[in-house]
């Protein structure tokens, strides 16, 4: 079933087609909500009522851009306001200026994805969230400011923020994976 087919029998109300809609697209959205809620549950619950959400509006969807980007901004925003519910959005958690070496190429390259979620996972839900937001999804400075109610300069402060820690924890993760000599040369 193509996805203009799929879209108009879920407007149709087919429960059938809204199940494979929902199995399309459900892997890929739940992966995004994770990004943003430290809680698998939460994901979980942020991912239902944003496809309940989806389901609602399919009648204002006008088939201009992705689909899957219409989708994905429903989601996230769904995501978003759980976070709000969850977790505080501290913007300012520190003022403090770190001197960030430039991480090497192979300490990024010895992590596999489920690291690097796992870095993600660990920073501040303002950081993680503005990240997110911007170098995940697309967003501009001026729209995550809008959408979380934070000046632009702080969307931008937030993001430097962020990509530092990740700098500094991509430095000492990939201290931690890089074998010592002893083992290299041990027989």
């Amino acid at each position: 079933m193509t996805e203009v087919e799929l879209i108009a029998a879920c407007r149709e109300g087919s429960s059938r087609a809204q199940k494979l809609l929902y199995e399309r697209f459900a892997g890929m959205m739940l992966g995004v909500c994770l990004r943003y809620l430290r809680r698998r549950e939460d994901a979980e619950e942020a991912l239902i009522v944003g496809f309940t959400k989806v389901f609602r509006a399919l009648g204002q969807y006008r088939h201009e851009g992705s689909f899957e980007g219409w989708i994905r901004r429903i989601v996230v925003n769904e995501a978003l306001g759980m976070l709000r519910r969850k977790e505080p959005l501290h913007m300012a958690i520190d003022d403090l200026t770190y001197d960030v070496p430039a991480t090497a190429a192979e300490a990024e390259s010895q992590l596999n994805a489920q690291d690097m979620m796992a870095l993600l996972q660990e920073l501040p839900a303002g950081y993680r969230t503005v990240f997110n937001l911007y170098a995940l999804e697309g967003y501009t400075h001026p729209e995550i400011g809008e959408l979380l109610g934070i000046s632009e300069g702080t969307s931008k402060s937030q993001l430097s923020k962020a990509r530092a820690m990740l700098q500094r924890r991509l430095a000492v993760a990939g201290a931690q994976a890089r074998p010592t000599s002893t083992t290299l040369y041990s027989y």
